[in-house]
């Protein structure tokens, strides 16, 4: 039996009504978010779009049922419902603003990807429209800022003549002698998307009825993918959430700055520069505060029984770095040994004057054995981090005890 796409001929069909001519139960689908029981239709005819060519399916009702997913079988099209309906004549019920949405995004993805192929060389190898998003790739060299805004503009002067969007059939032979934008390898009629002067495409998908319908084409960004570019685009009513957010998150963010969205771009540049200039500030302070700790913790600390100088401390308040440049300070003197660790995060150093003549990194890794956490080094200088939950104070007593 073959399934009658009401969609081929008129996207814009919301209601129909059809016969079915087969319901079985299916198993469930785990994959697709079916877990519970679920009815297959094959109905006479359709107006319900099935996962197809980078579109998604449509969703709606089939009576009192919901639809669920919608699946191409070849000539059929199985209709997935959550309950099995009362009667074999059925009322289909297209959910249209998720299938408005669908046919805005595929028309303009036809019209974006002619342009790129046009008028900058570049062939789209394929399309996906996601919930948020949608992206094609674009296969050759890298399109530059110039070409997205090209592609895009040439795009959306064309939604702004509002030309029409027409439904052609034809042979291979005859699509190809039409200008086919990609040419295809399938026998018998085939189904095109004509945008009048500006496309030709095969395609199986709904689309709108004319290209000011799409509304506008936002392209966003462009991104390497394996050999290709894969460039993320909206169009109609995405594209005016998109816009909207975007300028709320600019307008935010300038507020932040005490500046206005014109003028975001140097606010952030000062912000940056200031950053910058602070970090490098802080760490030369960190630096000189950790070596005046480490002149006084040489002045506190007793020697041990070989000569050596063991300084243990757990810090608080203070990050990574800070151990190193306390460490390096510390472990300048003869037979020096640090052993340090943070209470944030879990962060143990182990350093000695090489004339301590013990292995920090053999130390560290024996530690971190018996209290958990990973990390290495050298001889002289190891650093490793604790597991979460683990206590910094247990991982120093340990090290002391097998320093002996």
């Amino acid at each position: 039996m073959t399934t009658r796409r009401l969609y081929y001929d008129d996207a814009f069909e919301k209601e129909f009504t059809a016969r079915v001519m087969h319901c079985e139960v299916l198993p469930p689908d785990v994959s697709a978010g079916i877990t519970g029981t679920v009815w297959g239709l094959l109905l006479d005819r359709t107006a319900f779009y099935p996962t197809s060519g980078g579109q998604p399916n449509d969703l709606g009702k089939i009576g009192d049922a919901n639809v669920l997913d919608v699946r191409d079988e070849g000539d059929e099209i199985l209709h997935v419902v959550d309950r099995k309906p009362s009667s074999p004549d059925v009322n289909g019920c297209i959910h249209w603003p998720r299938r408005f949405d669908h046919m805005q995004q595929h028309t303009g993805q036809h019209l974006l990807s002619a342009m790129f192929q046009e008028r900058f060389g570049l062939p789209t190898v394929s399309f996906h429209l996601g919930t948020e998003m949608c992206t094609i790739d674009l296969r050759g060299p890298e399109p530059t800022e110039e070409i997205l805004e090209g592609a895009e503009r040439a795009a959306n002067r064309i939604i702004f003549e509002d030309r029409p969007v027409n439904v052609r059939y034809g042979t291979a032979d005859q699509l190809a002698q039409q200008g086919v934008r990609k040419e295809v390898n399938r026998e018998g009629i085939l189904r095109a998307i004509e945008i009048e002067g500006a496309d030709l495409q095969p395609c199986g998908g709904t689309h709108v009825k004319s290209t000011g319908q799409i509304g506008v084409v936002l392209v966003r960004r462009c991104t390497k993918v394996r050999q290709d570019w894969r460039v993320e685009f909206v169009c109609g009513g995405r594209a005016e959430r998109v816009a909207r957010h975007d300028f709320e998150s600019l307008r935010q963010t300038a507020e932040k700055l005490s500046s206005v969205p014109e003028d975001l771009v140097s606010a952030a540049s000062r912000a940056v520069a200031e950053r910058d200039a602070n970090f490098k500030l802080v760490r030369a302070l960190q630096e000189r505060l950790a070596q005046a700790e480490a002149t006084l913790a040489l002045q506190t600390v007793s020697h041990g029984a070989n000569g050596s100088l063991v300084f243990s401390r757990i810090f608080e308040g203070v990050s990574a770095d800070y151990l190193g440049f306390f460490a390096t300070a510390f472990a300048k003197s003869e037979k020096a040994i640090a052993l340090l660790g943070t209470v944030e995060g879990g962060h143990l150093l182990f350093a000695q004057h090489p004339s301590a003549g013990k292995d920090m990194n053999s130390l560290l890794k024996q530690v971190l054995e018996k209290a958990g956490g990973k990390g290495g080094g050298t001889r002289d200088f190891a650093r490793g981090r604790l597991n979460e939950g683990a206590s910094p104070e247990r991982a120093l007593s340990v090290a002391k005890e097998m320093l002996g």
